[in-house]
Parts: C-alpha cells; structure tokens; sequence
C-alpha cells in the first residue's frame, strides 16, 4: 500500500512537471519568456546562443548564455527540459495583472507614506520634549540664580548693617556666608543647565531611534509588498 501510494506521488510529480516543461531547444523566445526570471532579452540571448552553438547538451549548459547566472538558472531549472514538447501554463491576463501591480504599488505608496508620517511625528515630538526640557531646565536655572542673588543681596545687607554698628566679627561672618551663598546659587545654575541638556540629549536620541524604527517599518513594509508581488505572479504562472 505504502509503494502504491509512493507511485502515484511520484506519478502527479512527473505530471505537475510535464504540465509546465519548456524544450530550451525548440522552445520559441515567448515560449521562453514564459519561464521565470527570463525576459524578452534573455530570451533572446538562449535563441541566439542556440543558433550559433547549436542544441543544448545539457541543462547547465544555458548558464554560459549572456546574463544567465546561478540565481536565474536556480529559479528555472525545474521547468526546462532538453526534450520533449514545450507546455507552459496558460498566462496572466495583461489587465489583471497590471492591476495588481498598481494595487501592490499603492499598498507599497501606503506603507511607505504611513511609516514617513510615523517618522514625522516621531522626530516633531522629539523635538517638542527637548525644547520643553531646555526650557524647563533654563527656567530652573533661572529661578536657582535670582534665589541666590536675592539671599546674597540679604547677606550684604546683614554685612553692612553689622559694619555700621560696629560689629566687624558678624559683618565678616555675613560677608563670607553671602560669598558662599552666591557660590553655591552658581553651582546649583549649572548643575540644572546641565541636567536640562541631558534630558534635551536623551529626547533628540528618542526620537531619532523612533525615526529609525519607522524607517525600518517602511523597509520591510515594501519588502512585503515585493513578496506579495512575487507571489502573484508565480500564482498566476501556475
């Protein structure tokens, strides 16, 4: 039973094959161009290598035909032959083909338009977040600095007013507090500027990988679209 089965496996192999064989030796050029991966140029090219050469002896031989390489010969080996009648199958009709091709090329359009507006909107809210960041931490700065001057303004004025009554010890003590208040008001200016273009930093990176994401989309978005295309075609060549 298992032989049997075997057998007629083989058999509907045999026929699938026989259904869509090309004679590369008798085979006309549009019998050829029914192959795939071959056009109206190589085509040609197998005709006029025959016609000087003669008939193929082998299927290898039609790689040394002008713009026939490995990948070429790879995607047609199955369905060539060096005898026989040349069968192929009934091909597409021109205007539902050429309708899918505008259908996948507007699906590709989409994508691409899609993952583009992604990538905009991506970089524009990048940009917004690091603008808000830059002002957040300029207006922190700014606030840190008019806080300092304010105090050391407070501290001269306890200075001058313990100089005036004569009491050198707490004047010196104001002097050096106001010193160091205002150091310390310029420390705190900076390390919140700092912090302002780290977090500005971070948001442009954000976006920027974003972008790149979107822009990877669109890639395997028209990848897909191409497989699509590839597909449908062999569809229709079956």
């Amino acid at each position: 039973m298992k032989k049997i089965a075997l057998l007629f496996a083989a058999l509907l192999a045999y026929a699938g094959f026989a259904l869509a064989a090309v004679n590369i030796n008798t085979a006309t050029q549009q019998e050829l161009e029914s192959l795939d991966g071959i056009g109206p140029v190589k085509a040609k090219a197998i005709v006029d290598y025959r016609a000087k050469n003669g008939p193929f002896k082998s299927l290898d031989e039609v790689k040394k035909v002008s713009g026939i390489k490995d990948a070429t010969f790879d995607k047609m080996r199955n369905d060539i032959t060096l005898t026989g009648p040349t069968t192929t199958g009934a091909k597409p009709d021109a205007k539902s083909e050429k309708a899918a091709q505008a259908k996948e090329k507007e699906k590709a359009a989409d994508s691409k338009a899609q993952a583009k507006e992604k990538a905009t909107d991506a970089k524009a809210e990048g940009k917004a977040k690091a603008t808000e960041a830059k002002a957040e931490g300029k207006s922190k700065a700014t606030e840190a600095k008019a806080a300092g001057k304010e105090k050391a303004a407070e501290d001269k004025a306890k200075a001058k007013e313990a100089k005036a009554e004569g009491k050198d010890a707490k004047a010196a003590d104001a002097k050096a507090d106001a010193k160091k208040a205002k150091a310390e008001a310029a420390e705190k200016a900076k390390q919140e500027k700092a912090e302002a273009k780290k977090k500005a930093k971070e948001a442009k990176a954000d976006a920027k990988k974003k972008a790149a994401d979107a822009k990877a989309d669109a890639k395997d978005a028209k990848a897909d679209a191409k497989d699509a295309k590839k597909d449908d075609k062999d569809s229709a060549r079956k």
